[in-house]
């Protein structure tokens, strides 16, 4: 870990503290520059920005990279105030209409910050059973809400994205949290099949809203980043959910329970990892949060997990070549699930499964024997962004995904 990924944490930490940060040096332009790249890859730029701008140092440096910081951060809580009023009066339509619609991640995460419109959402994410779906669709549409790809089989497929023409507010209506197509964690639903049996209310800015009761929705936390982390990664911002959810909510958490789950789906060593960076780095209190003493047993090097979602960036967006790579780690992860020795494999990563591709190309739902003429399409889309794209590089992508199947076996995904 570098200077500035160091200080990228330290403004972390003392964000969600509600504190600031006095940078003892100046920084450089490049310094500046790779503080915003980092803020900017893991959505957290309002939160970095809070803890600097008081600082002399970035008040006088000459450069543009600490006024950089400022714009972004304005536009980004400007945007997300619009976003959190817009989903309230939403999910208050919902309610209305004797629906129970249960929140996950999002708005009950953003109550937890000192600045709640500082942790940035893109979309809301929103579990319905699945006999309110077709009421909940029209007071969606009700709103002005629009399908987002009405190509897609609304009736087939785990979740349903919906978007406002009008004002920024993106909605991922859910049947289910994971896939049941994934073969790397569609099973994760299994340990959810009660959560409206066991939902409880949260007060969010004046609205009480419907969500998983503590300890389902901080396992769900876990699992939503492990998800990412099998595919092309996470960010740190997942694990400042986690750290403050864990904070706020501990004492009612089952914390046995969490890891009896974690050690069923092999993510215990991911999990002990990703406290012990919220410990280290953010603000992670064991006392606090109540956490059992069979967690901080577990001895776990957290720094390979920290570089790992530092270079990733929020869901592991921070490049294409990383994204790719996803193909080549979650086959590796399915072939441990059948028994097979993990391979990943190139051919698969170039030709994915039939169920994979079904959600890049609809036509496949009807027509899956037209899967070899997708994989060519795929391949000349990849090709064209070679072409395109200076940094993009299959090899490079193969590279990452072998690189971070090496990473799985360091956390005990995979076999060795």
């Amino acid at each position: 870990m570098n200077s500035i990924e160091e200080l990228f944490l330290q403004a972390l930490r003392a964000s969600l503290k509600n504190e600031f940060v006095n940078l003892e040096n100046p920084l450089s332009q490049s310094d500046w520059n790779e503080l915003f790249r980092l803020s900017e890859i893991h959505s957290v730029t309002p939160l970095i920005y809070d803890a600097l701008y008081k600082c002399p140092a970035a008040q006088k440096a000459e450069n543009k990279y600490p006024e950089l910081l400022k714009i972004s951060a304005v536009q980004k809580v400007s945007s997300q105030v619009v976003r959190t009023n817009s989903f309230l009066r939403l999910y208050a339509s919902l309610i209305g209409a004797g629906l129970t619609p249960i929140v996950v991640k999002g708005i009950v995460c953003r109550s937890l910050y000192p600045n709640e419109d500082y942790r940035i959402s893109s979309d809301e994410d929103i579990l319905i059973p699945e006999e309110q779906l077709s009421k909940s669709r029209e007071v969606l549409e009700k709103f002005g809400m629009k399908i987002a790809y009405p190509e897609k089989d609304i009736n087939s497929d785990y979740e349903i994205t919906y978007y406002s023409p009008d004002f920024p507010l993106k909605i991922e209506l859910h049947k289910s949290l994971f896939s049941p197509k994934s073969e790397a964690y569609g099973d994760f639903n299994r340990f959810f099949a009660d959560s409206f049996n066991n939902m409880i209310e949260l007060p969010v800015q004046g609205t009480a809203v419907y969500t998983m009761n503590h300890t389902d929705n901080l396992f769900y936390m876990i699992c939503h980043s492990f998800k990412h982390f099998l595919s092309c990664g996470f960010g740190i911002r997942q694990v400042c959910d986690i750290t403050l959810y864990a904070n706020a909510y501990g004492k009612y958490v089952d914390w046995q329970r969490i890891l009896k789950n974690c050690i069923e789906i092999k993510a215990d060593l991911f999990a002990a990892a990703v406290f012990k960076i919220g410990f280290k780095y953010l603000t992670f209190d064991r006392e606090t949060a109540c956490c059992s003493r069979e967690w901080s047993d577990i001895e776990v090097d957290e720094l390979p997990l920290l570089e790992d979602l530092l270079s990733a960036g929020v869901y592991g967006g921070s490049s294409i070549n990383r994204n790719h790579s996803s193909n080549i780690t979650l086959n590796a992860v399915a072939d441990e699930k059948r028994g097979k020795k993990p391979k990943g494999g190139v051919s698969k990563s170039l030709f994915p499964s039939l169920a994979y591709m079904q959600g890049q190309y609809g036509y496949l739902r009807t027509a899956p024997f037209l899967l070899p003429v997708a994989w060519a399409s795929r391949i000349v889309k990849y090709g064209h962004k070679i072409n395109k794209t200076e940094n993009v590089s299959a090899a490079q992508s193969v590279k990452i995904g072998y690189e971070r199947i090496e990473l799985f076996k360091k956390y005990g995904i995979i076999s060795q």
